[in-house]
């Protein structure tokens, strides 16, 4: 049998094995885990929600089914509260939800607990998924775990700062213009941002829009796989998702890899370039590196523009019945597409498509692509947005991610891993680029520099 203080130790994927194995139940994982969360989220704050008799009762399920349920099978999860759970209070990261119970859960959320996964409770974010810190009216900071002074960035640093602290081995996130990206860089995990479609959004208002996608946050790769293998699938109800197909074959040989600090026209800070040169420098052992970048020209006025769309046409009736209980930065996230018109949003997606075919181009010639995952390291909680890189001010607060959004603009899948770093040094990530629908090709990619590079989880001082 596996000793309780180490199982919080264990992955996702070594969790399930010992489970089914019968090596230890899962309410013995558990009850490991609500341990540790008892310990440490007084402190991070990782979780809005804990629903600790619910996943006992989860558990008890498990150890009673005959057979494992599926992939997960008794493993603990964190969902970050911007996504329903049936029976479950889910606030969107807002004290306007702060009592809403969803009646069903999303179709990511169902097809996890099928496949035996125990959700623990909802990870925190900030408000409606907008903002640099992760903090709201309910909850937060959420605190680094590597310097609790510091953030663990927004806007899914609750299911980073509970999977690299080890209050759970798998959380959910979501990703709009680095989510999962940006807090899997802060905290050293790795994280993964598939094709749009891969997993399904029926509830999703507007059907074709690729920007939002759920991804997950793990300590290494084959969690990252395990957690996708069971949420993808079409959904009638998502066109996205129907005739889903991606030409992911395997590699032979050497790879080529793609290199770019940032895209050509990334606001990036000089010791975030410093880290990536050096990361780049441990890459050139295992593949043919050459510097290139897609032409992204524009891309960050197209990415503000259809980004500023979608959020005043998601959020403006809230805004005019109960402004007053907004924070600001949601105030000024739907204030910025208050003004657009349709030519300002078909320009953008002019823009877009030329970018996306330019991203295309650059295949043709290369395996990868592989950028910083953050251009900037973590900063103090109390500084709500980064303003300024390198002493050059940013015209707006959301120009910092522009080194992960312009990735989420052409929809194409998104692996992230740590880099290997010094004993003193923060943690930093890497982006690790494929065309769409080639999940597989980044993962089997990513064990490689796991395993020969080092590019993989430290746990934080804790």
């Amino acid at each position: 049998m596996i000793p309780k203080p180490s199982i919080c130790d264990l992955t996702a994927t070594e969790l399930a094995r010992a489970i089914a194995g019968g090596e230890l139940s899962s309410r013995d994982a558990v009850e490991a885990h609500l341990a540790r969360i008892a310990n440490l989220d007084p402190q991070l704050a990782a979780f809005v929600t804990v629903d600790a008799e619910g996943a006992r009762r989860a558990a008890d399920i498990c150890d009673a089914a005959p057979t494992p349920m599926g992939p997960l099978h008794g493993v603990p999860m964190g969902i970050k509260d911007l996504t329903e759970t049936g029976g479950l209070t889910t606030t969107y990261g807002s004290a306007l939800f702060r009592d809403h119970v969803p009646a069903e859960d999303d179709l990511v959320v169902a097809r996890l607990r099928r496949a035996g996964a125990i959700i623990l409770g909802k990870t925190n974010t900030p408000e409606f998924g907008f903002g640099a810190v992760c903090s709201n009216r309910l909850r937060g900071p959420t605190r680094n775990p590597f310097d609790p002074a510091l953030t663990s960035g927004g806007s899914s640093g609750g299911s980073a700062v509970a999977v690299a602290a080890g209050m759970v081995p798998l959380a959910h996130g979501a990703d709009f213009g680095g989510s999962v990206r940006t807090p899997a860089s802060f905290c050293d995990v790795a994280s993964i941002r598939p094709t749009p479609g891969r997993i399904p959004s029926p509830r999703r208002p507007l059907g074709w829009d690729m920007l939002a996608t759920h991804g997950f946050l793990a300590r290494g790769v084959d969690d990252l796989e395990r957690a996708l293998s069971v949420c993808g699938g079409s959904d009638a109800h998502d066109p996205l998702s129907v005739g889903f197909v991606g030409d992911d074959r395997a590699i032979a040989g050497r790879h080529r890899i793609a290199v770019t600090p940032d895209f050509g026209v990334a606001p990036v800070a000089c010791d975030v370039r410093a880290r990536f040169a050096n990361a780049c420098e441990a890459l050139a052992r295992v593949a043919d590196l050459v510097p290139s970048s897609p032409d992204c020209g524009g891309a960050i006025e197209a990415f503000r523009t259809l980004r500023a769309a979608h959020i005043a046409n998601s959020y403006d009736d809230l805004l005019k019945t109960r402004r007053a209980e907004l924070t600001p930065t949601v105030i000024w996230n739907i204030e910025a597409g208050a003004k657009l018109s349709a030519e300002d949003y078909l320009n953008a997606e002019r823009r877009r498509t030329a970018i996306y075919r330019s991203f295309r181009g650059l295949f043709a010639r290369a395996d990868f692509l592989v950028a910083p995952a953050a251009s900037v390291f973590p900063w103090p909680n109390e500084v709500s947005d980064v303003t300024a890189i390198d002493g050059t001010a940013l015209e707006t607060p959301i120009d910092y991610l522009a080194v992960t959004f312009i990735v989420s603009l052409v929809g194409f899948p998104v692996l992230t891993l740590p880099a290997r770093r010094g004993t003193n040094e923060l943690p930093f990530g890497i982006q690790i680029i494929a065309p769409p629908g080639c999940e597989s090709r980044l993962f089997a990619f990513g064990r490689v520099i796991e395993n020969e590079l080092g590019f993989s989880h430290r746990w934080p001082p804790l």
